[in-house]
């Protein structure tokens, strides 16, 4: 039997962006939580919009809100890391073994016969293929996702 291996391309390219985005929410993390708080507001103020306040401007306000903004990339960072992350853990968890015969899918033998239906729509275009299966389940498998997806798709019915 083969088995559907998980893309190392496909892996690299998303565990990249998941430590990218983690990397990103703890820098924003750290300005939100440490660096800001510490920073006087007047020199805050020049760090970021590179030059001197206006006479009268509230300075203690634009603190806040530079605050309050790097909360919000921290969430949205670590919220993005961990989708991503989700995701990856959900496709690399993904069994999927088969032979000229049939296959083995959530654990249990089907054979080829038992697949009711063939969705090639996005086949061309992206390397997915949806199957109804004769019991009502349905199976998509992803070319980008796995590796031996296209040699499975070869034993489908046309």
């Amino acid at each position: 039997m083969k088995r559907l291996k998980l893309n190392p391309e496909f892996l690299v390219r998303h565990l990249a962006v998941c430590l990218v985005m983690l990397g990103m929410g703890c820098w924003f993390g750290y300005d939100g939580f440490i660096g800001y708080p510490r920073t006087p507001a007047a020199e805050l103020y020049e760090t970021i919009e590179k030059a001197k306040p206006q006479e009268g401007f509230q300075l203690e306000a634009f603190k806040r809100q530079k605050i309050q903004s790097q909360y919000g990339f921290t969430a949205l960072c670590l919220l993005a890391s961990a989708l991503i992350g989700l995701h990856l853990a959900s496709v690399a968890s993904f069994r999927f073994e088969f032979d000229d015969t049939g296959f083995v899918w959530q654990g249990k033998r089907r054979n080829i016969a038992d697949v009711k239906s063939v969705d090639r729509s996005q086949w061309k275009k992206k390397g997915v293929v949806k199957l109804l299966l004769s019991d009502g389940a349905r199976v998509t498998l992803d070319a980008w996702h796995h590796l031996g997806v296209k040699d499975f798709e070869k034993l489908l019915p046309a």
